[in-house]
């Protein structure tokens, strides 16, 4: 899955001001709704807010990539944002979270779900990739970042 295809500048968000998970989580469908990327903001927030429920998407290294499925989108879309604070995500090594990815996908379709998932937790294992992530100054660097 090449990430061009589902992330663009108008996708990310590099000055995100939530301090709670849930704040987070409605900035970045803010980001999905505003683009037009979801139709349903509501149906959107009750899926991935079922999911964290199920097990929190917070990963390792500051990372969190809060998700669902839903009916409100016929592909996968995504979204980034970075929050210059720490957010507490009950993240698997209990470190806060600065770097977020929201994806959503059809209820029906789980290849591209999985896939993109996979991808993006590759992408981030490494150390040199996230502080680059955190060091972007625009959306189009944080994209080049995603993408080289």
């Amino acid at each position: 899955m090449n990430l061009k295809t589902v992330i663009s500048t108008d996708t990310i968000d590099l000055h995100l001001k939530g301090s709670t998970k849930k704040e987070i989580i409605n900035e970045l469908l803010d980001i999905l709704h505003k683009t037009g990327k979801i139709q349903d903001r509501e149906a959107a927030l009750t899926a991935v807010m079922d999911r964290e429920e199920k097990m929190s998407t917070g990963m390792k290294h500051g990372i969190a990539i809060p998700h669902g499925k839903t009916a409100t989108t016929q592909d996968l879309v995504a979204c980034i944002g970075i929050s210059e604070n720490p957010v507490d995500f009950d993240s698997l090594d209990k470190q806060p979270c600065r770097i977020f990815i929201m994806t959503l996908s059809p209820v029906e379709k789980t290849g591209p779900h999985l896939q993109f998932l996979a991808e993006v937790s590759l992408l981030f294992k490494s150390s040199e990739k996230r502080d680059e992530i955190l060091k972007a100054k625009t959306p189009e660097d944080v994209l080049e970042i995603l993408t080289e």
